[in-house]
């Protein structure tokens, strides 16, 4: 017969920086021409609720308020609905600034 005490593991989250959600419209495209919703953002990236599905591991220019084009990379995609990570990480400050004009708020 065996006998064991045990400790849950704790949760971590996978995640470098924390995500804020939000509520912005933005684009996609280098002509801006393909309308999309940023419904959370951090540093790294964003979760962006789309018109037209994207493909996991393409590139996209994103169009963000504020700061204009960033290029990310799909990491994820569920029909309208994507996960993008940024090339560069945006600067805190341009993540304070849209995270400020969040217009659910």
């Amino acid at each position: 017969m065996f006998a064991a005490d045990f400790e849950p593991a704790e949760r971590t989250s996978r995640r470098r920086a924390p995500r804020a959600p939000i509520s912005l419209d933005a684009s996609i495209g280098k002509t801006g021409r393909a309308l999309c919703r940023v419904i959370d953002i951090s540093v790294h990236g964003v979760r962006l609720q789309t018109y037209s599905a994207l493909r996991r591991g393409t590139s996209i220019w994103l169009n963000l308020p504020e700061i204009g084009q960033v290029v990310a990379d799909v990491m994820w995609a569920d029909d309208f609905t994507a996960g993008c990570q940024f090339h560069k990480p945006l600067p805190i400050e341009a993540f304070e600034a849209l995270v400020a004009k969040d217009t659910v708020s």
